[in-house]
């Protein structure tokens, strides 16, 4: 009987390939804001601690308004960098020829918070939340937007132009903020200016 022989094979890396460009994304539907106030988060955590559940306070209509808000850094307003990196990851789902997982490692937004050139303005929402029932929520819209983004890739694995395609695909399909198309909406729509 023979014995098949192993043969060591030498893996290659190539080296990182890093460049990076800055891409205007430029907003094709209203985007709709919904950070957690602090009075979620403190709900949240008090929950979790088994404090006592708290009366329930009245509603601030101009106060939700505003905590719906994200605050950049630098003044004025932001949204998460993670959100446009998920939309354009996400956006795997409607091409051909790379992966999600592939794409999460070939580039990255620089920043955890992009700032949007646009006004806000309230609005007010039914919503329907646990067990069917109706709420009403006021959150911030920016009608018009714009952001930019810096994009850090490594072109071993993806071209500035393909990049260029999977924003201009995440912000079609997928988009970001509230009732964004992959939530069944059709707001937080952007493509690549």
């Amino acid at each position: 009987m023979a014995v098949a022989k192993k043969t060591e094979q030498a893996i290659e890396l190539p080296r990182l390939a890093i460049e990076v460009i800055r891409i205007r994304l430029v907003g094709d539907s209203p985007l709709i804001c919904h950070a957690w106030s602090e009075k979620a988060k403190r709900q949240m955590l008090d929950a979790q601690m088994k404090k006592a559940k708290q009366a329930k306070e009245a509603k601030d209509p101009q106060a939700d308004y505003e905590q719906s808000l994200y605050r950049h850094p630098d003044g004025g307003y932001g949204f998460p960098a993670v959100a446009f990196k998920s939309a354009a990851v996400d956006a795997c789902s409607h091409v051909a020829g790379i992966t999600k997982v592939e794409a999460r490692g070939a580039f990255h937004i620089v920043g955890d918070m992009v700032k949007l050139e646009g006004e806000p303005a309230p609005r007010e929402d039914m919503v329907r939340v646990g067990m069917g029932t109706a709420d009403i929520r006021y959150r911030g819209e920016f009608r018009q937007w714009a952001a930019e983004i810096t994009v850090r890739f490594n072109r071993n694995v993806l071209s500035a132009e393909q990049i260029v395609n999977l924003f201009n695909t995440g912000g079609f399909a997928i988009g970001v903020g509230e009732w964004r198309p992959q939530r069944d909406g059709s707001f937080g729509m952007f493509h690549v200016e």
